[in-house]
């Protein structure tokens, strides 16, 4: 921080200060340099139709909100082939020798509807706007009705939140609308075209990976905010100082549910509800990124409450650092995925023996939920007790994104976007929750004394990595390392006293 010119003789004046600065000094990006051209659409569209060889495909953006209390964002895979973030509308691709011809099939507010939500894409300028040819969403059945006579088989892009979900989110416009199809023509072959679709979003364009690390600064400076908040009471308050830097910094929303959990709230993976208080002695996990014009970044970082770690959160931190490092280590181009995820899982396992969390590296023990311990004794190990989600996923338009090694074989390449996120959680809570087995009943009495000296301690680190020409490239610079995290927290009476 810049130090003022000006010898302030109330605190608090000098605190104001110390923010307007602050604030002052934040970079300002040309965010309107930053965007995906109509050309690279089109691009998009052309990759997209030569997977498919020759169909229709048939694609619904998302639905009008049925309340006015929030923000209609666009569905993934509808904005990745158009980039029009507008409700209601759909799009429908002929292909034939790989060659795409697409149409829009948009939905025209009325006059006055129009007055209170402002003016859609029609036909009229569709073309400047999307680079496409547009006719009346009223217009779609009869379009389809016809190509289903060509003979061309049928695609379907699921008009889904997410694809983490897909199973459970059936009931949408588009599903039914292809259910209606297939009973209308009985013969008519229709399938997902998402596996196409997603192998295309895979390997992340130049413009793509300029709005991913884009949204990766606003977050990092979110994550510097809640370590810079000082005297936190509630889990709120940090959550606040996070979103908040979002807001200013030009994001359009959280990415996802902002997890900010203290103390025991830190061992839920997916906690969301930030409402309780914050104590000196507790960890707080905090799990949030921003998104920007669609692209989603994923950050965790795992502060003190008071500004230093104990000597058994510093124990688990560090063993969580060494197993990211690890994984990074193992996250090159034309590496295998997997080996990253098991290196970070060799590195805790034996910082978890060590420690005392567990028998043995090899130790077992009977889990609470269904697995076969014969076919696969790796998902047995007692280690897993303690880390039982995977360290990495793609990001870039979904916060769960492709990664290129889904088609090619499981390994990194260049274009890819990602997270590492290992992570550690250790409370009593998981010991009650073991089924009464032999097995079970051994592993909790020789462990139990030292879950309790580390009872409650959840601790994870998740960074954004690309990889480009010159290799694995962390975007996420926020502070990491412990000395790092408590020397920025030192700073927390300049900003707030």
């Amino acid at each position: 921080m810049r130090t003022s010119p000006f010898r302030a003789t109330a605190l608090r004046s000098a605190s104001l200060l110390a923010v307007t600065l602050l604030l002052a000094a934040a970079p300002v990006a040309a965010q309107s340099e930053l965007a995906v051209s109509l050309p690279a659409v089109a691009a998009r569209r052309a990759a997209f139709a030569e997977r498919i060889g020759n169909g229709v495909v048939v694609a619904f953006g998302g639905r009008a909100l049925v309340h006015d209390f929030s923000t209609f964002y666009q569905l993934a895979a509808f904005r990745y082939l158009t980039e029009l973030n507008e409700p209601d509308h759909a799009l429908v691709m002929v292909v034939r020798d790989k060659v795409p011809t697409t149409t829009l099939f948009l939905t025209k507010l009325d006059a006055r509807t129009a007055f209170y939500y402002g003016q859609r894409t029609d036909s009229t300028n569709s073309v400047a706007r999307t680079g496409l040819p547009a006719r009346s969403y009223d217009a779609v059945w009869t379009v389809l009705d016809s190509l289903a006579d060509t003979g061309l088989p049928f695609f379907h892009i699921p008009d889904v939140e997410t694809m983490d979900f897909s199973r459970a989110d059936t009931l949408t416009r588009g599903q039914e609308a292809v259910k209606q199809l297939a009973k209308r023509h009985p013969s008519l072959t229709i399938r997902t075209a998402m596996p196409q679709l997603l192998a295309v979003r895979a390997k992340k364009s130049a413009a793509e990976l300029a709005l991913l690390r884009k949204a990766v600064e606003i977050s990092s400076e979110g994550h510097r905010a809640a370590m810079l908040t000082a005297n936190p009471q509630h889990e709120y308050e940090l959550r606040a100082a996070i979103e908040y830097e979002f807001t200013r910094r030009g994001a359009e929303r959280p990415a996802y549910g902002s997890i900010v959990g203290s103390g025991y709230n830190g061992t839920t993976l997916h906690y969301m509800r930030d409402m309780d208080p914050v104590k000196p002695g507790d960890l707080v996990v905090i799990d949030a990124g921003a998104e920007f014009r669609g692209y989603a970044a994923d950050i965790t970082r795992t502060i003190p409450v008071s500004g230093r770690y104990t000597k058994e959160q510093r124990q688990l931190y560090q063993l969580v650092l060494d197993a990211q490092l690890a994984a990074e280590r193992n996250s090159k181009p034309g590496m295998v995925i997997r080996a990253a995820a098991d290196s970070s899982v060799v590195v805790r396992t034996k910082g978890l023996a060590a420690l005392g969390l567990i028998e043995s590296e090899d130790a077992q023990y009977d889990p609470p939920w269904r697995v076969d311990c014969v076919a696969n004794p790796a998902s047995c190990k007692q280690a897993n007790l303690w880390m039982i989600h995977g360290i990495s996923h793609g990001i870039g338009l979904a916060v769960h994104d492709p990664l290129q090694g889904d088609q090619n074989g499981g390994t990194f390449a260049e274009g890819d976007a990602f997270t590492i996120e290992p992570g550690i959680y250790v409370s009593t809570r998981a010991l009650d929750v073991l089924p009464d087995t032999p097995r079970n009943r051994q592993f909790k009495a020789k462990v139990l004394a030292k879950v309790k000296q580390y009872e409650n301690t959840g601790v994870r680190i998740e960074d954004d990595y690309i990889i480009t020409e010159k290799g694995l490239e962390r975007i996420s610079l926020v502070p990491r390392e412990m000395d790092e995290i408590e020397a920025l927290m030192r700073r927390r009476r300049v900003i707030q006293p």
